[in-house]
C-alpha cells in the first residue's frame, strides 16, 4: 500500500495509507458513526463532495454487492448507479471479506470507480478534531508535499452540488417500469403521455412530482411499491402546470441556499393549499425556505443510524438514520408553521407540519431502516393525503 497524507484546512495532518484509486482529491471532510452500510452510504448522492469519515474500526469485511438493477431501472442494493462520496477514510480495511452477496472487496471497487480510499487513520482522532473544531475542508495528497492549506479550493457551501447529482431528463416510475422524456417537452404534450396510461391499461395510479435534489434509489422504491406514479424532475424544473396529485421533495448534497430555483417552483405549487407535500432531508430544508424559514450549518453534521428524534407533542422517539450538514432553524418558522420532530441530542429540528393545509417533512430519513421501530410510516402518511 502507498502512504498517503489527509491535510486538513487548519494545518493538521493524519497519515495513513491507500487501499483504493490513487489521486489527490478534496472535499469537505465529515465522518459518520454508523456500523455498517458503506456501500448504500458511499453510493447516496448527499455525500458528494465530501470526504466520508468512518468511526466503525473494521470495514470492508462484507465486501460489496453487485451492481445489478432492477427493470425500471432502480439498483438492487445501492441508493445510486455509482460512488458519490470523494473518498472514504477508515481505521482497519479488510481486504479479505465474507458475505452471500459480496461479489467484490472494497478496495476493487473504488478502484474500478476512481476513489481514493484510506486505511490506518487514527478515525479516533479525526473525529474528536471535527467535532470540537466543526467540520473542516481535507486534502488527500500521495506526495511529501508540505501543503498546509487548500486555499485554492472553494468552500463546501459555494458549490452546487444538487445540480451535479439530479437527474438530467424527467423519468416516470409506474410498478415496475419507467420512461424518460427530455426536459424541454412541451407540458401540454407531457401531461398527454401521462395519462394515457402507458404504463398499465386503464390505469387511475395517484400522480407524484418528485423533484430531484439527489434522491436516493430507496426512496424511489417506498414510493412505487406504494402504487403511485412517481414523476421525476430536475431540481430546478418547473412542474407546476403538470398534472400531479402530490409534491414530494427529495434529500441532496450542499448548502440549500444554492437551490433558489427548486425553493420558488415549491412556493408556487404551495398556492395550492390542498396540495399534500412530503419532504426529506434536504427536502425538509427546501420546504421550510419556501415557508420562509431559515437555515444554518451544523457544526459537524448528523451521519449516522443511531440518531434518537421524538415526534413533538408525543413521548414516541424512534431511532434514525440521518446524512445532513444543515438544519431549521426552529425559530423562523411563520406563525402557520411547527416542528414536528426534534434532535434529541441537540435539540435541533427534524420536520416540520404546516398546521392547516398537507404539507410535512423530515429531517432524517425514514427510508432506511435504522432502529427497531422504523420510520417508513411517514410514506403511508403522505399517501393517505393523495
Amino acid at each position: 500500500m502507498r502512504n498517503v497524507t489527509l491535510i486538513l484546512d487548519d494545518g493538521s495532518c493524519f497519515h495513513g495509507q491507500s487501499f483504493g484509486y490513487e489521486k489527490p482529491v478534496a472535499g469537505e471532510v465529515v465522518f459518520n458513526t454508523a456500523m455498517t452500510g458503506y456501500p448504500e452510504s458511499l453510493t447516496d448522492p448527499s455525500y458528494a463532495g465530501q470526504l466520508m469519515t468512518l468511526t466503525y474500526p473494521l470495514v470492508g469485511n462484507y465486501g460489496v454487492p453487485p451492481f445489478t438493477f432492477a427493470q425500471n431501472g432502480l439498483p438492487h442494493y445501492m441508493e445510486s448507479e455509482k460512488i458519490h462520496a470523494e473518498a472514504i477514510i477508515v481505521s482497519d480495511y479488510s481486504e479479505n471479506y465474507s458475505h452471500w452477496n459480496a461479489v467484490e472487496s472494497l478496495g476493487d471497487w473504488l478502484k474500478r470507480e476512481q476513489i481514493p480510499g484510506i486505511t490506518g487513520i487514527d478515525t479516533r482522532a479525526l473525529t474528536k478534531a471535527l467535532r470540537e473544531h466543526g467540520v473542516m475542508m481535507g486534502r488527500i495528497e500521495f506526495n511529501e508535499e508540505s501543503r498546509t492549506k487548500n486555499e485554492e479550493f472553494p468552500s463546501y457551501g459555494e458549490i452546487n452540488y444538487v445540480d451535479r447529482v439530479s437527474c438530467k431528463e424527467i423519468i416516470v416510475y409506474a410498478g415496475d417500469k419507467s420512461k424518460t422524456f427530455p426536459v424541454d417537452t412541451p407540458k401540454n404534450e407531457l401531461n398527454e403521455q401521462l395519462n394515457s396510461s402507458f404504463f398499465i391499461p386503464n390505469s387511475s395510479l395517484k400522480k407524484v412530482i418528485l423533484v430531484d435534489c439527489g434522491v436516493k434509489a430507496n426512496i424511489l422504491r417506498c414510493l412505487i411499491k406504494r402504487g403511485v406514479e412517481v414523476i421525476r424532475v430536475p431540481w430546478n424544473y418547473d412542474f407546476n402546470g403538470l398534472e400531479f396529485d402530490g409534491l414530494f421533495i427529495s434529500n441532496g448534497p450542499g448548502d440549500p441556499d444554492t437551490c433558489d430555483a427548486a425553493v420558488q417552483n415549491i412556493r408556487r405549487a404551495m398556492q395550492n393549499e390542498k396540495l399534500p407535500i412530503f419532504g426529506i432531508c434536504m427536502g425538509n430544508q427546501l420546504l421550510s425556505k419556501a415557508g420562509g424559514a431559515k437555515i444554518y450549518k451544523l457544526k459537524y453534521g448528523h451521519r449516522s443510524h443511531n440518531q434518537p428524534v421524538r415526534m413533538v407533542g408525543t413521548e414516541r422517539c424512534f431511532i434514525t438514520s440521518q446524512n445532513h450538514g444543515y438544519a431549521v432553524d426552529n425559530n423562523t418558522l411563520g406563525a402557520d408553521w411547527e416542528p414536528l420532530f426534534v434532535n434529541m441530542n441537540d435539540g435541533s429540528n427534524e420536520g416540520i407540519r404546516h398546521k392547516r393545509n398537507p404539507w410535512f417533512s423530515a429531517q432524517f430519513h425514514p427510508e432506511a431502516a435504522s432502529g427497531p421501530t422504523d420510520t417508513e410510516f411517514l410514506f403511508d402518511e403522505f399517501v393517505k393525503l393523495l
